[in-house]
Protein backbone atom coordinates (compact mmCIF):
# COMPACT_ATOMS: atom_id res chain seq x y z
CA UNK A 1 0.00 0.00 0.00
CA UNK A 2 2.79 2.31 0.76
CA UNK A 3 3.93 1.75 -2.78
CA UNK A 4 0.99 2.74 -4.19
CA UNK A 5 0.83 6.31 -1.92
CA UNK A 6 4.24 6.79 -3.40
CA UNK A 7 3.23 6.31 -6.68
CA UNK A 8 0.07 8.72 -6.37
CA UNK A 9 2.06 11.50 -4.56
CA UNK A 10 5.26 11.72 -6.91
CA UNK A 11 3.02 13.51 -9.82
CA UNK A 12 1.65 15.53 -7.65
CA UNK A 13 4.14 17.27 -6.64
CA UNK A 14 5.73 18.07 -9.55
CA UNK A 15 3.11 20.14 -10.59
CA UNK A 16 1.36 23.29 -9.33
CA UNK A 17 -2.59 22.95 -7.91
CA UNK A 18 -3.67 26.14 -7.46
CA UNK A 19 -7.42 25.50 -7.09
CA UNK A 20 -8.38 22.63 -4.90
CA UNK A 21 -10.21 20.92 -7.23
CA UNK A 22 -7.30 20.63 -9.82
CA UNK A 23 -5.74 18.11 -7.47
CA UNK A 24 -9.18 16.59 -6.78
CA UNK A 25 -9.45 15.71 -10.58
CA UNK A 26 -5.89 14.41 -10.69
CA UNK A 27 -6.16 11.67 -7.78
CA UNK A 28 -9.40 11.17 -10.03
CA UNK A 29 -8.40 10.33 -12.68
CA UNK A 30 -4.93 8.22 -11.18
CA UNK A 31 -7.78 5.96 -8.44
CA UNK A 32 -9.66 5.66 -11.96
CA UNK A 33 -6.88 4.29 -14.35
CA UNK A 34 -5.19 2.48 -11.46
CA UNK A 35 -8.49 0.91 -10.93
CA UNK A 36 -9.76 0.51 -14.71
CA UNK A 37 -6.81 0.07 -16.89
CA UNK A 38 -3.76 -1.04 -15.19
CA UNK A 39 -3.30 -5.16 -15.26
CA UNK A 40 -0.93 -5.64 -13.07
CA UNK A 41 0.71 -9.29 -12.74
CA UNK A 42 -0.15 -10.23 -9.31
CA UNK A 43 -3.83 -9.81 -10.20
CA UNK A 44 -3.41 -12.31 -13.35
CA UNK A 45 -3.23 -9.41 -15.59
CA UNK A 46 -6.83 -8.32 -14.83
CA UNK A 47 -7.42 -4.96 -13.76
CA UNK A 48 -8.55 -4.16 -9.61
CA UNK A 49 -11.51 -3.80 -10.37
CA UNK A 50 -12.46 -7.15 -12.71
CA UNK A 51 -11.18 -8.52 -9.21
CA UNK A 52 -13.52 -6.91 -7.42
CA UNK A 53 -16.40 -7.46 -8.79
CA UNK A 54 -15.54 -11.34 -10.03
CA UNK A 55 -15.07 -10.67 -13.60
CA UNK A 56 -11.42 -12.13 -13.57
CA UNK A 57 -12.25 -15.67 -13.51
CA UNK A 58 -14.52 -15.03 -16.31
CA UNK A 59 -12.11 -13.70 -18.07
CA UNK A 60 -9.16 -15.61 -17.63
CA UNK A 61 -11.45 -18.34 -19.11
CA UNK A 62 -11.75 -16.82 -21.80
CA UNK A 63 -8.14 -15.73 -22.39
CA UNK A 64 -7.32 -19.38 -22.17
CA UNK A 65 -9.69 -20.30 -24.67
CA UNK A 66 -8.26 -18.28 -26.88
CA UNK A 67 -5.01 -19.04 -26.06
CA UNK A 68 -5.97 -22.95 -26.84
CA UNK A 69 -7.58 -21.94 -30.28
CA UNK A 70 -4.59 -19.85 -31.34
CA UNK A 71 -2.20 -22.90 -30.35
CA UNK A 72 -4.41 -25.35 -32.46
CA UNK A 73 -4.25 -22.76 -35.42
CA UNK A 74 -0.71 -22.72 -35.58
CA UNK A 75 -0.05 -26.41 -35.39
CA UNK A 76 -2.70 -26.94 -38.20
CA UNK A 77 -1.13 -23.99 -40.30
CA UNK A 78 2.70 -26.03 -39.43
CA UNK A 79 1.54 -29.03 -40.20
CA UNK A 80 0.16 -27.56 -44.03
CA UNK A 81 3.40 -25.90 -44.46
CA UNK A 82 5.67 -28.97 -43.79
CA UNK A 83 3.13 -31.60 -45.39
Amino acid sequence: MARWHQTLKNPCLLENYFPPDELEAHIEAFVDHDNRQRYPAILNNVTPSDVYFGRDKAILQQREMIKQNTLQARRLQHRKQTA
